[in-house]
């Protein structure tokens, strides 16, 4: 495929499998995806680990949803958290902290690389919430980082197109640019085509109705935040290879 890789965001450890099987080249492991993605627990990542062989495995480190300005209980939260992943030999890490002004925390991000050991590390999309992205992407690479998640600082990477192109050019080969959000096989040409990127990140999930014959529509467990509780959201190989196959024809 030209060097292209495709990571895929796995919301489980059987999404993680099934990306396996369909020939993703990396996941990135979440819980909460409905919060953007959150630390999975440990038996989450033990059992991905014990599957992926061919695959690498990334973890999100990121200790609740909302924002990406982090307290230092929260910094000691995601280190041992780094720790215990690190525990179980994974690939990489995934995470990002900002100030309060919307610029790269480098105090913050230097403990949490420092837990790594010299892991890969992504700076997630806490990138597209930067208020000057240039500057961020400098810091990012000053930080020794491997790659940046990003959609081009709008909702989908397709939208973050012209963006994209200024950091693929500023980065110079200096770190990876990976677009993601909204990435699917029907677009995934154009976005490498036109922004020059090699790495590309997305879900490619399906909807799975839950084995459930009782149902109490009544109550749920989000409180006021109403979810389908009797769906969940899988990997679908069949989105993951048609993504593979366009880009190998592109």
């Amino acid at each position: 495929m030209k060097g292209y890789k495709i990571e895929i965001c796995a919301n489980s450890s059987e999404s993680a499998i099934i990306a396996q099987r369909s020939g993703a080249d990396r996941v990135e492991l979440c819980a909460g995806m409905p919060e953007g993605g959150t630390t999975p627990s440990f038996g989450e990542i033990a059992a991905a680990r014990t599957k992926l062989k061919r695959t690498k495995l990334h973890v999100i480190i990121r200790p609740r949803g909302g924002d990406f300005c982090y307290s230092p209980a929260e910094i000691r939260i995601m280190t041992n958290d780094i720790k215990m992943a690190s525990s179980l030999n994974v690939d990489g890490f995934v995470f990002g902290c900002l100030t309060p002004d919307g610029d790269v925390d480098s105090a913050a991000m230097k403990k949490l690389m420092k837990a790594t050991k010299g892991k890969s590390v992504t700076f997630h999309r806490a990138f597209d919430m930067c208020r000057d992205p240039f500057r961020a992407l400098e810091d990012i690479i000053a930080l020794g980082c491997d790659r940046i998640l990003t959609s081009g600082q709008q909702a989908t990477a397709e939208k973050g197109i012209p963006l994209i192109i200024k950091l693929v050019e500023q980065a110079a080969g200096r770190i990876i640019i990976m677009p993601g959000s909204g990435i699917t096989p029907q677009n995934i040409c154009k976005i490498a085509e036109e922004t020059g990127a090699a790495e590309f990140h997305f879900s490619g999930r399906r909807v799975v109705d839950s084995p459930m014959l009782y149902r109490n529509s009544e109550v749920s467990m989000g409180g006021t935040v109403h979810i389908d509780e009797y769906a969940r959201l899988l990997t679908d190989p069949e989105v993951v290879k048609a993504a593979i196959v366009a880009l190998k024809s592109f």
